[in-house]
């Protein structure tokens, strides 16, 4: 196959491109910040697939120098407009880590390569295109226009920021999951009305004059210049946000800019199963564009080509997710035989060696809303479907999960199928009937399972809207149990987080002892990223839990924050000083030492010096003792 043939798999990237596909003018350029995958879990690709299955014309500008203009005019000038995106997540987090260092790597580059998007990219791409081509209509989407959409706390500049669409100036934001609103948006200009005359479509944020007529029933959240002085204006502004973000009981919401004023319509109503069977269903390539052959890749791709996408929506709500401010808590699911179609398919990818790497989501074992309730009148506005503690009108079912997970291991060319994405443990945990449980014991799990207790403490899980960890030690019990009953050496590998609002010095104590007792020496810990559109990262800023009102401890000073780190892993040498040196000075003593409720020995009279590690043969005998096939040792946690 020619690079031509290759290339006509795909959305075309250079006007000779779209030419030999026959497109002279695109109905939209889709402008995006990420290498171009045309791959379902790649949101470029979902919009443009979904706009031409229903008759629409797209090309992508991928990556654009955005230093000139000369690569945003590749097609010219669109018919409709032009779409942009940073990609699949923020561009300010795809650059740089918690500590603000610039990262070194970038998934959704060539072969990794960081430095191929600017610094706030929807910002920056749609004023290149206004520089280029002064009022053509452009809508904004993705998950960074998603999240910014409201005046926002920006981490990075460590200021409360303007909405995206002021900065940008882009004529709409297409929030959350964007498939029927671009849509819409699109017949709309198809038929000729003018951009700033869109108004009233569900799932999208614009600018009005301070004079024109606000929508009914609208909600003044607050003037720009009151938010970004005001931490408690802005706690509350929040949780007005935070209580719109369902189709059935949002109502529009109203952002002063002095004479302009930011409408926020209600999102957009989720895809229902037979609209989401369409989505995955279109014709992706399921690769990167061949274009990046010769530069090794897309590494983003290597994580999700084996696997399958069955569900949307979580209504878990932990409080430092943003899914909720994107995805919703409205969880709508895809048909078994949708997914089952799209395990087949994988399996006849010429890369395929067998193994589908996981049948998930946002959390994998939710395939239906939480209630009866949601479904009729919305998600609760004052309550949680799972923490503190489980909604009473919860209902608790994985039978047809367990179904999928079986019919999927019967498919031909299948010999495994692992579940890697998360599991709610405490959903799980609800469900009297185990045979799920077992069988993902069992037969879904690739020696490790990954789960999010996140930390012990109770004020600290209170803090992220986490269940307690009792849960998590009842679940852990039984985990190991049906490992042994299955005759496999298993371990849980818990995502841990430092320094999240709420959580002190006795908090991260208490964390550290419990690890140690496990035996437990976490190589990673992630410290509390504050990214905007998160209940944690309105708490991290203010000081308040928005959907309370309440004041909260947050853990901003910088030794502070690696105290707390270095407790979550303090059996580190490295860390052995600096940790006696602290507990010393906070008045912690008693940790130091040897034995039970101990955290770090006392400083040795001699010096650590780290040892090469020997063989575990003597010398010139570790190839003998190969030959002989002696037997490794596992390690064990």
């Amino acid at each position: 196959m020619n690079k031509q043939d290759k290339c006509a798999a795909f959305f075309p990237l250079t006007r000779e491109e779209a030419r030999a596909g026959g497109i002279e003018t695109p109905d939209f350029v889709y402008v995006c910040g990420d290498a171009y995958v045309d791959h379902p879990s790649f949101g470029c690709a979902v919009i443009c697939r979904y706009l031409e299955a229903h008759g629409f014309t797209c090309a992508i500008i991928s990556q654009p120098d955005w230093r000139t203009t000369d690569a945003f005019k590749e097609f010219g000038r669109p018919k409709l407009g032009f779409l942009v995106s940073s990609g699949n997540i923020d561009s300010m987090v795809a650059h740089y880590s918690v500590s603000k260092h610039r990262r070194k790597y970038d998934y959704y580059s060539p072969a990794g390569k960081i430095g191929l998007r600017p610094d706030r990219a929807v910002i920056v791409y749609c004023n290149k295109i206004r520089e280029a081509y002064g009022d053509v209509p452009i809508i904004i989407g993705g998950l960074e226009a998603s999240l910014r959409r409201f005046a926002h706390y920006d981490y990075w500049s460590d200021t409360v920021r303007r909405s995206v669409l002021v900065d940008s100036r882009a004529d709409i934001v297409s929030y959350g999951m964007g498939e029927k609103t671009i849509l819409e948006l699109a017949r709309l200009l198809e038929r000729g009305v003018p951009v700033k005359k869109i108004r009233g479509v569900r799932g999208t944020a614009y600018l009005i004059k301070n004079t024109d007529k606000t929508p009914e029933d609208s909600i003044f959240i607050g003037e720009y210049d009151d938010l970004k002085q005001d931490k408690k204006a802005y706690a509350a502004a929040f949780k007005i946000q935070y209580e719109n973000q369902d189709a059935i009981s949002g109502k529009p919401l109203l952002e002063g800019y002095g004479d302009k004023i930011l409408v926020q319509e209600p999102p957009m109503f989720p895809l229902e199963q037979k609209e989401l069977d369409k989505v995955y269903s279109l014709p992706y390539a399921r690769a990167w564009h061949p274009s990046y052959d010769a530069l090794g890749g897309v590494p983003a791709i290597e994580e999700v080509k084996f696997s399958v996408t069955h569900n949307r929506g979580c209504f878990g709500e932990c409080n430092f997710c943003a899914l909720t401010f994107h995805q919703g808590r409205a969880v709508r699911c895809r048909s078994k035989e949708s997914v089952l179609a799209e395990v087949e398919k994988i399996t006849h990818l010429p890369d395929f060696k067998g193994y589908i790497h996981d049948i998930g989501g946002p959390t994998a074992n939710f395939r239906a809303p939480a209630c009866e309730k949601q479904v009729k009148h919305g998600v609760c506005k004052d309550k949680r479907c799972l923490a503190p503690v489980p909604c009473k009108n919860l209902k608790v079912d994985h039978s047809e999960y367990l179904d999928i997970l079986t019919e999927a291991e019967r498919i031909p060319g299948v010999k495994k199928v692992f579940v890697r994405s998360g599991i709610r443990f405490d959903y799980l945990m609800l469900d009297k009937d185990k045979r799920f449980f077992k069988k993902l014991v069992r037969d879904h799990v690739s020696g490790q399972l990954k789960v999010a207790p996140e930390h012990c403490s109770t004020r600290v899980l209170n803090a992220m809207g986490k269940p307690s960890f009792g849960v998590y030690k009842a679940f852990q019990k039984e985990f190991l149990q049906y490992s042994k009953e299955a005759g496999l050496e298993q371990y849980l590998v818990p995502y841990l987080m430092s320094s999240h609002p709420g959580s002190k010095l006795d908090d991260a104590i208490e964390l550290s002892l419990f690890l140690r007792g496990c035996g437990m020496n976490p190589e990673q810990v992630q410290d509390f990223y504050p990214t905007p559109g998160t209940v944690s990262t309105v708490m991290y800023y203010t000081g308040i839990d928005p959907l309370s009102g309440k004041e909260i401890f947050v853990p901003t000073n910088a030794e502070d924050k690696r105290l707390q780190r270095a407790l979550l892993q303090s059996g580190k040498p490295e860390n052995a000083e600096f940790l006696r040196e602290q507990l010393a000075r906070r008045g912690r003593s008693d940790l130091i030492g040897y034995g039970d409720g101990k955290l770090v020995p006392p400083a040795s009279k001699k010096p650590f010096v780290k040892r090469k590690p020997q063989n575990a043969y003597p010398k010139n005998q570790h190839k003998e003792a190969a030959s002989k096939n002696y037997p490794r040792k596992r390690k064990t946690r």
